[in-house]
């Protein structure tokens, strides 16, 4: 068995740190980087470390790239979404610092975690779509735009660079029980009562007209992230499970009731 070198960006996150557990699971995987912003204060076995910022000039990624095989892309600012600024220049310009190390650092596979957010809205009907709808994202959000923006980047990188195999993943919503804090904190804010999100305790729930999504455990979505890595594929893949959620179907979950609430509210 040979040498796989595998660097994680955004490692200590909520995806991350399921990725790199799939990753040193893996007995194709025999070196393992990875990269957050502050050393996380947790031991995975078959991890190493190393704090750096994703940002131009705050680090030398070519450097912590050299001699790997893949680089997984998961780093992301969701704070402060009041300061499109803030998480403009970590979202996009760290990233596309990230892809062009990973260019001069000669890597030859770059997996980069887009989202299902960088899709243009939907059909009318509600029909769901696959890999080939636009991805021009939804100009009313930070988070989406972001996300659309790296879509047409990478889609130039790649006619620069086509000897680099690039794979792009659309996950839906990731969740899981070890982040429920910090996703409760980037998806509702601080206001509500997280300690109620537990079936029975929580009277109501907003009925937001017309929302639907869909949502995946993130140890299921960093199982697609290790295949990625070790099987040669590249393009873009959704990461996505049914069914399609809505209100009243979370509401069911949690054996609450729904209060209608207009779409124009819930995005104010």
């Amino acid at each position: 068995m040979g040498v796989m070198r595998v660097v994680v960006t955004g490692a200590s996150g909520n995806a991350g740190t399921s990725v790199v557990k799939a990753l040193a699971a893996d007995r194709k995987v025999t070196d393992l980087l990875g990269i957050a912003r502050r050393l996380p204060a947790l031991h995975i076995p078959g991890v190493r470390w190393a704090e750096t910022d994703i940002e131009p000039g705050r680090g030398d990624l070519a450097a912590l790239f050299a001699g790997a095989d893949a680089v997984v892309h998961l780093a992301w600012k969701f704070q402060p979404t009041h300061d499109p600024v803030a998480t403009w220049r970590t979202n996009v310009l760290g990233s596309i610092n990230v892809f062009e190390a990973c260019a001069r650092a000669g890597v030859p596979a770059l997996v980069h975690a887009s989202s299902v957010g960088a899709y243009s809205p939907g059909p009318g009907d509600g029909r769901p779509v696959d890999e080939s709808w636009p991805t021009h994202g939804w100009p009313g959000a930070a988070y989406t735009r972001e996300k659309a923006y790296l879509e047409r980047y990478l889609d130039g990188f790649q006619l620069a660079h086509p000897g680099l195999r690039v794979v792009r993943m659309r996950p839906a919503f990731l969740f899981k029980r070890e982040a429920a804090s910090e996703q409760g904190r980037i998806f509702a804010g601080p206001f509500l009562p997280w300690r109620l999100i537990r079936p029975g305790l929580l009277p109501a729930l907003p009925a937001v007209s017309g929302l639907r999504f869909q949502a995946l455990h993130t140890d299921d979505a960093a199982a697609a992230y290790r295949a990625a890595v070790v099987r040669p594929v590249r393009g873009p893949f959704n990461l996505v499970a049914d069914p399609v959620l809505d209100t009243a179907a979370v509401a069911g979950l949690l054996h609450a009731r729904t209060l209608p609430l207009p779409a124009g509210a819930a995005r104010a």
